[in-house]
């Protein structure tokens, strides 16, 4: 997105949800974002958050911060998703074959935002995606799951509260914009859900 949304009533009614709701209820929700359960504590200890701004930020900040078996238990819960249903069988076998592949190259579910893509662009980003990255080496390749986890994480709180859009990601002064990960939504809340179009395939 080239421009940050405006706060909608919406999103403050669910940033009051988020920030006054039960610690385990967040802490569940923020698991369905990304599942890590340092990174969901994390963001559930520091509440209240100001905006939606702030949380958003504290959610990359935790992102950028995962350790490598933070990294691993996240990435372990993803799934991919099933190819979309009006797709042409072949190109759900392709896909299918091309995600079976990455997970026996890498050993974890393929991850990628596709928040800038159209519906109907979606089927063809995946492929295109698993395809440019099978080339990489194990250690790049986790560098830009972890960053696609990170949007993917980004998109997903903001959803939970509400928020229209993730906005655009920050970085930290002290880290270069790493090479640049999606997640099965979860069971809704009394305060939201992180439907998200970022999400494993």
């Amino acid at each position: 997105m080239s421009e940050e949304p405006t706060l909608s009533s919406d999103s403050h009614a669910g940033l009051t949800r988020f920030n006054t709701a039960p610690a385990d209820t967040v802490e569940h929700q923020l698991l369905a974002c990304c599942a890590n359960r340092r990174w969901a504590r994390r963001l559930t200890d520091h509440r209240p958050y100001p905006t939606v701004d702030a949380l958003l930020a504290a959610a990359d900040e935790a992102s950028y911060d995962l350790s490598a078996a933070d990294l691993s238990e996240a990435l372990a819960g993803e799934a991919s998703a099933d190819p979309q249903h009006g797709a042409p069988p072949a190109a759900r076998t392709a896909l299918r074959a091309a995600h079976a592949a990455y997970e026996s190259s890498f050993g974890h579910a393929f991850v990628i935002s596709l928040d800038r893509c159209r519906p109907e662009e979606r089927l063809d980003q995946v492929l295109t995606g698993i395809r440019e990255r099978l080339a990489h080496d194990p250690d790049d390749e986790r560098a830009v799951a972890a960053d696609e986890l990170r949007r993917l994480a980004r998109s997903r709180v903001a959803r939970l509260v509400g928020h229209p859009a993730g906005g655009q990601p920050t970085g930290r002064a002290s880290r270069k914009a790493e090479p640049p990960v999606p997640r099965v939504s979860q069971e809704s809340s009394d305060f939201g859900r992180p439907d998200s179009p970022s999400v494993a395939v």
